[in-house]
């Protein structure tokens, strides 16, 4: 069976630790986000693409309540750190984007396919999945599973 018909990470589960580059070269390691608070991922298909744009311009548009809530917030998908930098600046994101390569982290999370899927974790401070969605649930959605996990 195609990596692209894997299923999410089910509700309670532990999210898989990984380590990736963010746009700016910085070493992102998921489990020392965590230990400052719930963490927010973002998996999409492509920088610059309508759907991906909106999708991140809508996280934008509510981090300060992310902010407030003590949640932590990345993009993630195999482009490069360059082409990720261009879409942030772009965009005024002010999350980071993480650069991965091979979609590795995108395969652990069973977003993987030809072009990664369009999926939105939000992992608890305890590190299990708070909250799993493909598509594009507004951030409230993302935050409402998040503020009811300890």
């Amino acid at each position: 069976m195609l990596s692209w018909f894997a299923a999410l990470l089910s509700l309670g589960s532990q999210a898989p630790d990984f380590t990736l580059l963010d746009d700016a070269g910085n070493r992102v390691r998921l489990t020392e986000w965590l230990a400052r608070g719930p963490v927010v991922l973002v998996f999409y298909p492509m920088d610059e693409t309508p759907g991906c744009r909106t999708q991140l311009c809508e996280l934008r548009d509510n981090w300060k309540e992310f902010e407030r809530r003590g949640v932590a917030g990345f993009g993630v998908n195999p482009g490069s750190a360059e082409s990720h930098t261009r879409f942030r600046k772009n965009h005024n994101f002010p999350f980071p984007l993480l650069v991965d390569e091979g979609k590795k982290v995108a395969a652990l999370y069973g977003s993987n396919g030809i072009v990664p899927r369009r999926t939105v974790y939000g992992i608890g401070r305890d590190g299990r999945i708070a909250f799993a969605e493909r598509g594009k649930p507004g951030p409230s959605k993302v935050l409402a599973a998040l503020t009811a996990t300890p």
